[in-house]
């Protein structure tokens, strides 16, 4: 029980560092570059990002930490890992504020800019300010909930891992 605990607590982390990291790098290094793009670039930029991001690289380390952090949820409560139990439930609440965050506002917002013309500038332009600033306003968001529910999870990892038990 104590090695699924372990193994099921680890490969949450993993996936919600790979979400925080990649929000994270939108946030401070994409998006930013993005922004000194002419209207026409900066729309079919991200059109073909969104694209390319729904691929099983993305949507396993996505969708994967919410039922391994509802299972890492029971085997804490029934378990031997009942220390870091609050850090769990925090990364969960944590985590699916940002998972609600990205399939009510980030998505919604790629798929109208995903049907958008760009066939001529003022169109380009009219998109980009439909998508830009709320899109990423909100990917900070998210951005730091993925990040505090990783610190989180990376805490109760430790708690975890701390805590005495046979395997």
């Amino acid at each position: 029980m104590r090695v699924l605990q372990t193994v099921t607590l680890l490969v949450a982390t993993l996936g919600t560092g790979l979400m925080a990291g990649l929000f994270a790098a939108f946030a401070y290094a994409v998006m930013p570059g993005l922004a000194r793009s002419a209207d026409r670039t900066f729309v079919q930029a991200m059109q073909n990002i969104n694209r390319a991001i729904i691929n099983g690289w993305f949507l396993l380390p996505f969708l994967l930490p919410i039922p391994l952090l509802l299972l890492a949820t029971v085997l804490a409560w029934n378990g031997q890992g009942r220390v870091a139990l609050p850090w769990i439930l925090a990364a969960l609440v944590l985590y699916l504020a940002g998972f609600f965050v990205t399939s009510g506002v980030n998505v919604p917002l790629n798929n109208a800019l995903d049907k958008a013309d760009t066939g001529d500038d003022d169109r380009a332009e009219t998109a980009r300010a439909a998508f830009e600033g709320r899109w990423v306003t909100w990917n900070r968001v998210r951005a730091f909930l993925h990040t505090a529910a990783f610190g989180v999870l990376a805490w109760a990892l430790f708690l975890h891992g701390t805590t005495p038990g046979t395997t």
